[in-house]
């Protein structure tokens, strides 16, 4: 069987906006998503006003991520032999409970540390399934031929959340604590229902798994393993989201050194988000025109030269918009090598192959956020924005000095069978 990564749209396929399982799925998740980004920007707003400890809200962070880092192949083995849409919905409820429980906490005043901890937890934990579940389901709903405009619409939806949640975040944390977290919980609900009324399957015919499960968990990471370009694409992505990570709790603080209020941290990220919408409108075309080594090199260098210019500018809005630059790369990064990656990877192992892509490319935030808290906590905002851009201009350099990445497969190279292997057979 061979795959194609960029082919044209046949006339009798139903166009995306038109195809009413795919806009009932980008629906859900874009609800869903405004609520947590306005959450995540109250995490930290929260924590800094409960303890006033950088180190603290960098715990939180690392906490709620962490199962990013533990759960991505248990999670990817098991969104293989489960019912893809029934995790998703599962996963909504369980997340609707566990953030409105915060709410509840704080309006009766009994909010504590590990009650935040505990949450967060249990939350990343549901939302690592969540997310391999989704990431897996996309193959399924749209035709082979509209899989980069469905990840470009997705990538347009996630940075569209961050651009609106994050403002909402700050805002509705100035109108009470709570508030933001009552908000989130009542837009995992929204999720829930346009889940329900989906009728398309979320993955294709399997055959009864009969092996033991921890026997099916390094499936995925023997897979990509023995693909050289995926293989060394998703390292790079985990040495720059464990940057992205530290970066967002650096510029929080420094934005608080600066007296910069909560709303406008939220306007700032908001600012950010639109660089990141722009990027995601883009990128089909990017995927077009420019080769996946030109897109690989080129992200790592934007981020390396751009990291330094926080230093320079002073006002939240001047950062925010050195923020949304940096994150105009990442959908273009996101399409172009995901929809390689998807392309590629069998069905029946798309979990297992994304869990272990998961594992080392979220993995890698959680370190991020725990980094970054103790960065700042020993060397002040100034020096940690520097090591940060010392560690991305090492990334950059490893990108462009890589054999894998110097001949990254083309179009014609996937439709062969990729970077000289043909995809695993389905187990």
């Amino acid at each position: 069987m061979t795959h194609t990564v960029r082919e044209e749209v046949p006339r009798n396929v139903t166009p995306l906006l038109r195809n009413r399982d795919f806009v009932l799925l980008w629906q859900a998740a874009a609800v869903s998503g405004l609520g947590s980004n306005a959450s995540s920007v109250a995490y930290p707003l929260l924590i800094l006003a409960l303890t006033g400890s950088p180190a603290d809200a960098g715990l939180t962070g690392f906490i709620a991520l962490l199962p990013q880092l533990l759960f991505q192949l248990p999670a990817g083995a098991l969104v293989d032999r489960w019912n893809r849409r029934r995790t998703m919905i599962v996963c909504d409820v369980l997340r609707g409970l566990a953030v409105a429980s915060v709410a509840v906490a704080l309006l009766l005043h009994r909010l504590s540390l590990w009650h935040v901890l505990a949450v967060g937890f249990a939350e990343g934990t549901l939302t690592v399934c969540f997310r391999i579940a989704a990431s897996a389901a996309v193959p399924n709903v749209v035709h082979p031929s509209q899989l980069a405009a469905a990840l470009s619409r997705n990538e347009a939806r996630a940075r569209g959340a961050a651009m609106l949640g994050q403002p909402l975040g700050g805002v509705l944390f100035g109108l009470g604590r709570a508030v933001p977290f009552l908000f989130d919980a009542a837009t995992y609900l929204w999720s829930l229902g346009g889940l329900l009324l989906i009728r398309r399957e979320f993955q294709a015919e399997r055959r009864p798994r009969t092996a033991p499960l921890h026997r099916e968990l390094t499936e995925g990471v023997r897979w990509l393993w023995r693909q050289p370009f995926l293989r060394t694409t998703t390292f790079l992505v985990a040495g720059s989201n464990l940057l992205f990570q530290a970066l967002f709790l650096t510029v929080i603080v420094m934005a608080r050194g600066r007296h910069g209020s909560s709303a406008a941290i939220g306007v700032m990220f908001g600012v950010a988000a639109v660089g990141g919408v722009l990027g995601s409108l883009l990128a089909p075309a990017v995927e077009r025109r420019l080769s996946m080594r030109t897109v690989v090199i080129g992200a790592n260098w934007a981020w390396a030269l751009l990291t330094p210019v926080l230093l320079v500018v002073r006002d939240p809005y001047v950062v925010g918009v050195v923020y949304a630059l940096m994150c105009f790369v990442g959908p273009v990064w996101n399409v172009v090598v995901s929809a390689y990656q998807l392309a590629v990877t069998p069905d029946a192992i798309q979990g297992r192959v994304l869990g272990a892509v998961g594992l080392v490319a979220f993995g890698a935030i959680p370190l991020g956020s725990l980094v970054g808290g103790q960065l700042l906590a020993w060397l002040g905002a100034d020096a940690t924005v520097w090591v940060l851009a010392g560690w991305m201009v090492l990334l950059a350099a490893t990108a462009a000095f890589s054999p894998s990445v110097r001949s990254a497969p083309t179009p014609a190279g996937a439709a062969s069978g990729s970077e000289g292997h043909e995809p695993a057979p389905a187990g």
